[in-house]
């Protein structure tokens, strides 16, 4: 199996990529945006019981999971794993 990519092939992943990390900050920008919006009208509606935790709360954990899936999968297996890991099996079928 062939695993060098053309010039085409390299410019989708590229844009692929930067589509992702594009829209991790799309959701970055809205998420601080919102939520000093939603303790605003919290705590000025019914400052005795702050709802304002629980979309804060949720809304980043989702944070957190996109941008584990956007940046952290580079950082804890390399931009390459992929490959590797078919390279890999491919030559131990070879043997067997």
């Amino acid at each position: 199996m062939k695993t060098d990519f053309t010039e085409e092939q390299k410019y989708i992943r590229a844009k692929k990529k930067v589509d992702e990390i594009k829209g991790f900050y799309w959701n970055l920008l809205s998420y601080c945006l919102v939520i000093p919006f939603l303790i605003f009208i919290n705590l000025k509606t019914s400052p005795g019981y702050q709802w304002f935790w629980w979309p804060m709360l949720g809304w980043g954990i989702g944070m957190v999971f996109h941008a584990y899936g956007v940046f952290g999968k580079n950082i804890l297996f390399g931009s390459d794993w992929e490959e590797r890991k078919i390279k890999e099996l491919m030559d131990k079928d070879r043997f067997n």
